[in-house]
């Protein structure tokens, strides 16, 4: 089993020294690039950077506020250059977002800068605000998957030598038909339980049906919400660290439980034992957001500790 990092990219995505609310220190190439090295010096697989003009947190509880982050190509750019042998990818560049002939171009760009470690993650995105921020028209998910099929197709066909190909989201038969055609790997993040994973993995299997492909071919990867403790106590203590960092106040009154639902939460013996579980539906790669939104730390602790004890159980 290979683990992965996304890595820090928002105005919100630091620790701060007191675990209270993020320290909204500007976003920048130069703290991206630190936790990249940061993490391939730990000895992670791999980073992942997602692709948003701005970001606010309604959705996850938070404030409305748009917060920044660099641009998604730039910084893969910066991470080819910046790192050695680490994987580095998109989890997920929007399709709608860059000409397919300009977007091949900088990837390949990108992936020869690299020797090799780009994986270019795709989809069809979700955030209608910086759709219309943009001018672009958001459509209906219907449209935008369309749009995502498209684009996957071209880089397929325009990218020599290719890196692999991710198709992210969680969504029904029509983004499982993407897959199945233009896809190396499938990514869901950052909630699902085995279970609901095991029942979406049969959408993609008739998918694969359809498109006379061996679903084996299909690479699978999974990111979630992560928060590792030593022991229960250790644990309860890092989660009540975690609510107080936690923008908008969004998990005041949450029990631990009902926060591990569907996230990689627990001592590191437990979080071992899901990752098995998602190994044995045939996942190589888990993908840790060590916080409680994407693409966040809220302890730079999490990263050692992941690195100290849960990397060598599960990839033994």
């Amino acid at each position: 089993m290979k683990v992965g990092l996304a890595l820090p990219h928002y105005d919100f995505s630091f620790p701060s020294g007191d675990f209270s609310f993020p320290s909204e220190q500007p976003a920048t190439v130069a703290r991206v690039v630190e936790y990249a090295r940061r993490a391939e010096q730990l000895g992670f697989d791999s980073v992942w950077v997602s692709d948003h003009l701005f970001l606010d947190l309604a959705k996850y509880g938070g404030p409305p506020k748009r917060y920044g982050t660099p641009e998604a190509t730039a910084m893969l750019t910066a991470l080819a250059a910046a790192t050695t042998h680490v994987r580095f990818g998109s989890l997920v560049l929007c399709a709608s977002f860059r000409h397919p002939v300009f977007l091949a171009a900088q990837l390949q760009t990108i992936h020869g800068m690299s020797d090799g470690r780009l994986e270019v993650g795709l989809g069809a995105g979700w955030y209608e605000a910086e759709f219309n921020a943009a001018g672009i028209p958001f459509g209906t998910a219907g449209q935008r998957i369309d749009r995502l099929s498209l684009v996957a197709g071209q880089l397929d066909a325009r990218l020599d030598p290719r890196p692999a190909i991710i198709v992210g989201g969680k969504g029904g038969p029509k983004l499982a038909r993407v897959v199945a055609e233009h896809a190396d790997a499938w990514n869901v993040c950052w909630r699902i339980t085995p279970d609901e994973y095991r029942a979406r993995l049969g959408t993609l299997h008739q998918a694969c049906a359809r498109a006379k492909r061996d679903p084996q071919t299909v690479g699978l990867s999974v990111g979630l919400y992560t928060l590792l403790g030593t022991d229960r106590n250790d644990l309860e203590a890092r989660y009540e660290a975690l609510q107080r960092w936690t923008p908008g106040g969004a998990l005041d009154g949450v029990p631990l439980a009902k926060h591990a639902d569907g996230a990689l939460v627990g001592t590191i013996e437990d979080c071992a034992a899901t990752i098995k579980e998602f190994e044995a539906l045939g996942v190589s790669e888990i993908i840790l957001s060590a916080a409680s939104l994407p693409f966040s730390v809220y302890d730079d602790d999490q990263l050692e500790l992941a690195a100290r004890e849960l990397i060598p159980q599960v990839r033994g």
